[in-house]
């Protein structure tokens, strides 16, 4: 679960269109869900990110967002 507390940034599900943060917006990532989250390119960005224990779950980096994907975002 991604809660973003302050600033202004961007969560986004594979294959799946990016959706806005801003402080307040609550988003509720299911296990095994690949997706980045980050800051606005022209703002900051502060999260609490709360993983709750289950079986078959965990965090696991994968590749960067690439460039030309990330200067889509408004």
């Amino acid at each position: 679960m991604l809660i973003c507390v302050g600033g202004r940034g961007y969560y986004q599900e594979w294959g799946k269109d990016a959706v806005e943060l801003t402080p307040g917006t609550v988003i509720n990532i299911p296990a095994n869900t690949k997706h980045w989250h980050g800051a606005a390119s022209d703002s900051w960005f502060s999260h609490l990110a709360i993983e709750v224990p289950g079986e078959d779950t965990s965090a696991e980096w994968l590749e960067a967002v690439s460039e030309d994907d990330y200067g889509k975002l408004g």
